[in-house]
């Protein structure tokens, strides 16, 4: 059911969904009936609130009193703090530490290493024109952590920093301006956003219909990655002769990012429903000049671009976080290479033409009684721009499922298995000993597997649920890697010589927000 006030009134739902009065400061995320998203979906309690002094059901005083007319409530002014995170401590039964064994690009979260996001928030509704102005500043810090390495220093990011508005000249269009994390729906157990999973600085527009089951979103944003590809600075003579040396950017370009986005949910029955998305992006370069190695010789780079076009369908039950997603998406050109990527591996004309990949994601939960069971998978199929197969293109997939057995409402266990697997263009020359010759490299495609299972004994103080948190766990992790996952790391790596890996460590894993701040 829809997440409510003691009083009965309905909560706003979605993504950008604004705090109603009284609502704001309470832990956790309003719950989204009408979003499959596995981020709505596990984002807390969503039954009646109780009566804080008696504990018990709030029922009216007399039913036979006049009821007055419902009043509309009104978005609360205020900060409101908010947190992801996750610790892991790990060893692998030979005193190294615990590592990451996935061999795809996006495997179990249970390995990964420590990261925390920190979410504050400043809402202002004003009543002058009935609009609600958010500011949004979030900072994610990743490992290592302090008390592991013992150095004074961190590794931090400016994940969020936007101003959104909301309803000032229209009611249901909302704008934003700044830098922000702009996502849609996620894979929880592969750690990944399918479909659109943009970080941009630029500014969006997104526009709700009144029934609250439709929206379309456009965004463009600006990226310059720290590449030769879009920047090259040179020394050369200050002005007017001048002593010393001066730095000019003789390469300076930035890729323009543009997204589109429309979504509609078809109501099933009381809180049930199925929900569509079409999805799109275009990417682009303008051409510019490099110095060659040649001082005072220049060449031209060209002009690029790219394209993303994908589609999500889903549906979920509104009574639970029990739902399922399949996620289509494809790239062209500069795409291809991601958001933040920089072309190699080019085609004859020294651009992306040609660069594609494919990517078909299915990802669910369903929860029964002391039962849950989240899945999730993904084939991948990708390509550079060069002609001929090389070690980066790439097929690769990963199949992984997490039963879960509650006892009671804060206890359980779980276990997860997954398999990987992949397959690579053609061999890399292998390495000889120093001084012997080098071998010649073997024929044809590269093929690589591992299989992996694992307990995980779990504490969820939040009450019971697959996406209750926090959640403290115990984490034990057996992966057998055959010989050409061994191959893919660099000799004398040890997951390059054993066949059998261990992992065991605890863990805890949160997240509580005053509301979300993807907007996608």
């Amino acid at each position: 059911m829809p997440a409510q006030t003691p009083d009965g009134a309905v909560l706003p739902a979605g993504p950008d969904a604004v705090l109603p009065a009284n609502e704001a400061g309470k832990q956790g995320p309003l719950p989204d009936a009408q979003h499959s998203s596995n981020e709505a979906a596990k984002l807390g309690n969503t039954k009646v609130a109780p009566d804080p002094i008696t504990a018990k059901e709030v029922v009216p005083k007399n039913d036979d009193e006049p009821k007055k007319a419902d009043e509309p409530k009104v978005p609360e002014s205020g900060f409101f703090f908010g947190s992801y995170g996750r610790v892991v401590a790990a060893t692998d039964f030979r005193k190294r530490p615990g590592r990451d064994a996935d061999i795809v690009a996006r495997g179990s979260r249970l390995d990964e290493s420590p990261y925390f996001e920190l979410d504050l928030q400043r809402q202002d509704y004003w009543t002058a024109t009935k609009s609600t102005t958010r500011a949004v500043i979030t900072l994610g810090t990743s490992a290592p952590l302090f008390h592991y390495n013992a150095q004074f220093d961190i590794q931090m990011a400016v994940r969020n920093l936007f101003i959104e508005e909301h309803d000032l000249l229209v009611k249901g269009l909302s704008a934003w301006v700044g830098s922000r994390m702009y996502r849609g729906d996620d894979a929880y157990l592969l750690d990944v956003w399918p479909l659109d999973n943009l970080n941009t600085m630029g500014g969006g527009v997104r526009y709700d219909l009144p029934s609250g089951r439709t929206y379309f979103a456009v965004h463009g944003g600006m990226s310059q990655p720290t590449t030769g590809f879009f920047r090259q600075t040179v020394q050369r003579t200050p002005a007017l002769n001048q002593p010393g040396a001066s730095s000019v950017n003789v390469l300076d370009r930035q890729k323009l990012i543009m997204s589109l986005k429309a979504s509609h949910v078809i109501p099933v029955g009381q809180t049930a429903g199925i929900k569509g998305v079409l999805y799109g992006e275009v990417h682009d370069v303008s051409s510019g000049q490099r110095e060659t190695t040649r001082p005072g010789i220049f060449e031209t780079l060209p002009g690029d671009s790219g394209y993303v076009i994908g589609a999500q369908v889903g549906a979920f039950t509104g009574k639970d976080a029990s739902h399922v997603n399949l996620f289509i998406r494809y790239a062209g050109g500069l795409a291809a290479y991601g958001e933040f990527g920089s072309p190699y591996q080019l085609s004859p004309d020294r651009d992306s033409t040609g660069a594609h990949e494919l990517r078909v994601t299915l990802s669910g939960n369903y929860e029964t009684g002391p039962l849950g069971l989240m899945l999730a998978g993904y084939v991948r199929s990708y390509r550079n721009a060069s002609p001929d197969l090389d070690f980066d293109d790439l097929d690769e997939g990963i199949i992984i499922a997490r039963p879960h057995f509650f006892i009671g409402e804060s206890a359980g266990i779980a276990a997860e298995v997954s398999y990987q697997a992949q397959q690579r263009g053609v061999l890399m020359t292998p390495q000889g000993e120093a001084g012997a010759p080098v071998p010649a490299p073997a024929a044809g495609p590269h093929h690589a597997s591992l299989v992996r299972f694992g307990l995980i004994p779990f504490l969820n103080p939040a009450g019971k649920g697959d996406y209750s948190r926090p959640q403290f766990r115990l984490i034990y992790l057996v992966t057998r890697r055959d010989d050409g996952a061994r191959a893919l790391y660099p000799r004398d790596d040890v997951f390059g010589l054993r066949t059998w890996e261990h992992f065991f460590g605890v863990g805890v894993e949160w997240w509580f927000n005053a509301q979300t701040t993807y907007g996608g």
